[in-house]
């Protein structure tokens, strides 16, 4: 049972501070809410919408958290989940994920075509920038009643303004209910880290591993504020010009040793890396690795996105992680959309000789000395069997499936309601702090891993039981960026990621299946390292402009 309730804020706060919420850049120039209503009350209301952003995509009737979505002008009110339209963004974009369906610009990301007029990312722009309303109608509201949670709402709408400008480059900006301006990326990185290190930080709670029986589970401290400023500070020649190595490495530091834990031990013959992202994540000792949990719960907080997403949009009705339970195919028994799977070149990455197995999941493992090598590639069907190759874009069965994300309990059970996840998000895990350290520690030193930076990605790889090397010896840059796709598949970071790495746009010769719209992949253009500026923004605030390319 998740103790931090984020379904429980006053309705009457919430409607008035969705009214009219069409369009996105106007949203951050909304009237306040009014002054009549009772201010504890909204107050309370005001903070969990700021924290209920992340988790559902509307205002929730009935069995639906998702109905009466914030952003409108979707049928598919699910789709607008802000981690479910991060997950498109980041991960179709790249080497990684590729998805059979083509609705609202979902194929033109599959094959980097995409232009302003994408509907996919129209909707991404808006869900950012209406959260950093909803972050600013509190601060505008109840800014001076509680340091701490303050202090916690400046950093959700941190989080928010980094994926805008991660995305978008040049963005609207604004602190307050006035017009947003134009802030550059540079302009943006900068406010960024100023944000975090002395209104942020200084204000948040001491860190702390938690689980779900903590009744502050959910909300972020001071370790979420260092993982966010070293992740910035990891891309800070990217995002100003100007390297940030030892800041990175600093940052990530202060996040291993905040009193985070890495899980290392299985439970009833589940490894400790498939328990991050099961059913009960929040009841084991997974939860201590969850920096930035995103609260799930089929009983109350259910949601088409975040891990609901995750598990019924990579299975179909043929596979079954369980090797426990033959029918139960992902612990969601009405969710298998087939829909997402993974790119030949992922499953490489764990397969370096190209000896893949056909075999289910749950013994994939073995054969990739690795236990983050979750991958289905059976099919009892010998006429339509499962290709590790990724010809046909719309055939679910060209590309083996992920079954990394799973709402089966420790235990062996389902969820309580078969149509929704258990499982929390872990938007922020502590596994990245050690991957910051490591490659920061090697672009610091001659692009390979000392031996500080070597011990990180082994602690890593141990937890996977997979092979380590001596601290002596080193890690490439290459060998690195392997490891952020081994350790963090299908978790959203992959395009910012090999944007750092220079294997994104541009004249790089890093290609993918149907990287380009060319089935052997090609390269395009590196203007296609920031997404546009949807159209319709451009239309709603005249400081905007276009990113160039476009």
């Amino acid at each position: 049972m998740k103790t931090f309730n984020m379904k429980t804020w006053a309705p009457a706060a919430l409607s008035l501070l969705l009214a009219g919420t069409t369009s996105c850049t106007g949203d951050l120039d909304s009237e306040p809410i009014s002054p009549k209503i009772d201010t504890e009350y909204s107050n309370d209301g005001l903070f969990n919408k700021c924290y209920a952003v992340f988790a559902m995509a509307g205002e929730g009737y009935g069995d639906n958290g998702d109905a009466g979505s914030d952003v409108k002008g979707y049928s598919d009110e699910g789709m607008t989940n802000l981690y479910r339209l991060m997950w498109n963004a980041n991960e179709l974009t790249t080497d990684e994920a590729i998805c059979g369906w083509g609705d609202n610009g979902l194929d033109q990301l599959v094959v980097n075509t995409y232009d302003d007029s994408n509907q996919m990312m129209k909707a991404y722009f808006a869900r950012l920038t209406l959260g950093i309303s909803a972050c600013n109608q509190y601060l505008a509201v109840a800014g001076d009643a509680d340091a701490t949670k303050t202090a916690e709402v400046r950093f959700l709408r941190a989080m928010h303004y980094s994926l805008l400008m991660d995305a978008f480059g040049n963005v609207p900006f604004s602190e307050s209910l006035s017009k947003p301006v134009r802030y550059t990326r540079a302009e943006m990185y900068e406010w960024l880290v100023n944000e975090l290190t002395n209104n942020v930080e200084p204000n948040m709670s001491e860190p702390k591993a938690k689980t779900s029986a903590d009744a502050d589970y959910g909300r972020v401290d001071k370790a979420a504020a260092w993982l966010l400023l070293a992740r910035l500070y990891l891309n800070a020649e990217v995002y100003s010009g100007t390297a940030q190595w030892e800041k990175a490495k600093e940052y990530a530091n202060k996040v291993i040793g905040s009193g985070y834990e890495l899980n290392t031990r299985g439970l009833n013959g589940w490894s400790a890396y498939q328990m991050l992202f099961m059913g009960d994540n929040g009841e084991t000792a997974a939860a201590k690795e969850a920096i930035f949990p995103i609260l799930q719960d089929s009983k109350t907080i259910r949601s088409y996105g975040n891990t609901l997403f995750l598990i019924a949009s990579t299975f179909n009705d043929k596979m079954h992680a369980s090797p426990f339970d033959p029918a139960g195919i992902n612990g969601c028994v009405s969710a298998a959309w087939a829909g997402n799977r993974a790119r030949k070149e992922l499953v490489l990455k764990f397969f370096p000789t190209g000896n893949v197995p056909q075999v289910p999941s749950y013994d994939m493992p073995a054969y990739a000395g690795d236990e983050r090598a979750i991958f289905w590639g059976y099919s009892d069907d010998e006429n339509s069997p499962v290709t590790l190759e990724n010809t046909k874009i719309s055939d679910f069965k060209n590309g083996y499936g992920v079954c990394k994300f799973i709402n089966f309990k420790t235990d062996g059970s389902s969820a309580y309601n078969p149509s929704f996840a258990d499982a929390d998000c872990f938007f922020m895990r502590l596994a990245e702090a050690y991957l910051i350290l490591a490659e920061a520690d090697a672009r610091l030193n001659g692009n390979k891993t000392s031996s500080v930076g070597t011990k990180a990605i082994n602690d890593i790889r141990l937890r996977a039981n997979a092979s380590t090397r001596a601290e002596s010896d080193s890690y490439s840059l290459n060998d690195i960026c392997d490891e952020w796709a081994r350790e963090f598949y299908f978790e959203g970071l992959r395009r910012t990621t090999l944007i750092r790495f220079g294997r994104f746009g541009g004249l790089n010769n890093y290609n993918w299946s149907w990287k380009g719209n060319d089935l052997a992949g090609k390269n395009f253009d590196s203007h296609l390292n920031i997404f546009p500026i949807p159209v319709s923004e451009l239309n709603a605030n005249s400081n905007l402009q276009q990113n160039p390319g476009y």
